[in-house]
């Protein structure tokens, strides 16, 4: 059975930091690529940010970029997103998701993540 859960989140001030993570069991963690995505209230989930297993290549969504920096450790089969700068519009339910099976490309899409975890919140105040 392949869980995911994640941990992390909380609240804090706009300009401040915090660091997700997401530990999995129940699949091969190194031969699979990892992703973050988050949805707030209202709204549809969004891609964030992802890791692929082969060389660590990541890629990001524009509105993270230069703030967000996703990582992975497979001795741990944990996935990190480390969070700076945070702005109020980050806040959401932040998901960890996992496609496994020798994934051939990273992708942003949900459609391409096979579990998910089952989130944990970050609230950003002004």
């Amino acid at each position: 059975q392949v869980q995911l859960v994640e941990s992390g989140g909380g609240l804090v001030q706009a300009g401040g930091s915090l660091r997700l993570s997401c530990s999995v069991s129940g699949t091969t963690f190194s031969t699979s690529n990892m992703a973050w995505f988050r949805q707030a209230p209202g709204k549809e989930r969004m891609f964030v940010s992802a890791i692929d297993w082969r060389r660590g290549a990541t890629i990001y969504a524009d509105s993270v970029k230069g703030r967000f920096t996703i990582s992975r450790d497979n001795a741990k089969n944990t996935v990190y997103l480390q969070m700076n700068n945070l702005k109020p519009e980050d806040t959401a339910l932040y998901y960890c998701a996992i496609d496994t099976g020798y994934p051939v490309r990273i992708e942003s899409s949900s459609r391409g993540y096979d579990y998910w975890g089952q989130g944990t919140q970050v609230t950003v105040s002004s």
